[in-house]
């Protein structure tokens, strides 16, 4: 890894957030198990840093079935007390139960529009929105769009999924670019469609 580059400022504090920064923040993601996971992740990190989360990733990787949406459906009470029992991870029954209840409606939403790619990539129009910030300060937290998906993942039946986490999650799997403009990151979002 080049620690000489240009980043933007907030991965800077060690290599798991640079490695982040630098391999997955803002590259678009359509495939579902992929958004699924950072659905999770951006949900449990709600009152926490993200990098208290991407330290307990692979934990959670593991005590969640790979992130896999179909098994977390049939969770039961004795998985939920499992799971609450489990250092490795966020143990917090209300977004534990939230996690379950977002699989299924996950699965509704993968029935309705054929993917949930199809779904939250129709709020930005199918294509990343690319901002061009000069600072850290000058990134959001929360806009127009993530009100509304928020509002509407809400009417869904979806929790734990506010505005400022659907932000979050937005900026993570690419539907919005905030790389800062001196970032050498920047450039290559260029290259996206």
């Amino acid at each position: 890894m080049n620690n000489n580059l240009i980043r933007c400022g907030w991965c800077e504090k060690d290599d798991l957030y640079r490695i982040y920064h630098d391999y997955e923040w803002g590259k678009p993601v359509y495939d579902d198990k992929i958004i699924f996971e950072f659905l999770v992740l951006e949900s449990f990190q709600a009152g926490l840093s993200w990098h208290t989360i991407l330290k307990k990733r692979e934990n959670f990787r593991k005590a969640l079935d790979g992130f896999d949406f179909h098994k977390i459906t049939k969770y039961d009470d004795k998985k939920v007390e499992e799971l609450m029992n489990n250092s490795g991870i966020i143990r917090n029954r209300m977004k534990i139960l939230a996690t379950i209840n977002n699989a299924q409606k996950f699965i509704e939403v993968q029935n309705e529009f054929g993917s949930f790619s199809k779904y939250i990539w129709s709020f930005v129009g199918g294509k990343p929105i690319i901002n061009h910030p000069k600072t850290l300060e000058e990134v959001p937290a929360t806009t127009e769009i993530s009100d509304n998906l928020s509002k509407d993942l809400k009417k869904k039946g979806f929790k734990f999924l506010g505005s400022t986490v659907m932000y979050a999650h937005m900026q993570a799997t690419g539907m919005v670019c905030d790389h800062l403009v001196d970032c050498y990151q920047k450039n290559s979002m260029n290259n996206f469609p």
